[in-house]
């Protein structure tokens, strides 16, 4: 199935940091740039990280699966492999995960493995693999 790539604009307090997190940790080629503002390839989508100094996530949980899920979030979902090596990166580096790489929906046409983390502006992160990714929308 060919998908568009989405846009997403959001905020960050410091663009150095930005670039640090998703272009080093996170892996995402960076494109356009300005004082403020980096374009990143996030697995194929546009993610524009915008300086905006004064504007704080506010935090907010809903339960999933025994856990509390951080509202909003974004992220991608990835092949297995990959998000095996996410995880193992992003372990490397010392990420304060919100929800540790772990696997949810165990035996459910839902089962994925996912982890949730924020960015250095607190923005909340989600990336997952699903089990059998034909069933990423299933119910």
């Amino acid at each position: 199935m060919s998908m568009p790539p989405f846009h997403l604009a959001f905020p960050v307090h410091d663009l150095a940091a930005a670039r640090a997190f998703y272009g080093g940790i996170i892996g995402c080629p960076e494109g356009r740039s300005s004082d403020h503002w980096i374009d990143f390839d996030f697995y194929g989508h546009q993610i524009v990280a915008h300086l905006a100094p004064d504007r704080a996530p506010k935090p907010h949980t809903n339960p999933v699966d025994g856990e509390e899920v951080p509202v909003p979030h974004f992220g991608a979902v990835l092949s297995m492999a990959d998000w095996r090596a996410l995880a193992d990166r992003l372990t490397a580096a010392g990420t304060d995960f919100i929800i540790a790489p772990i696997v949810r929906f165990a035996g459910e046409p839902g089962e994925q493995a996912t982890m949730f983390l924020t960015d250095p502006s607190g923005n909340a992160l989600e990336f997952k693999a699903m089990a059998d990714p034909a069933k990423l929308f299933a119910k």
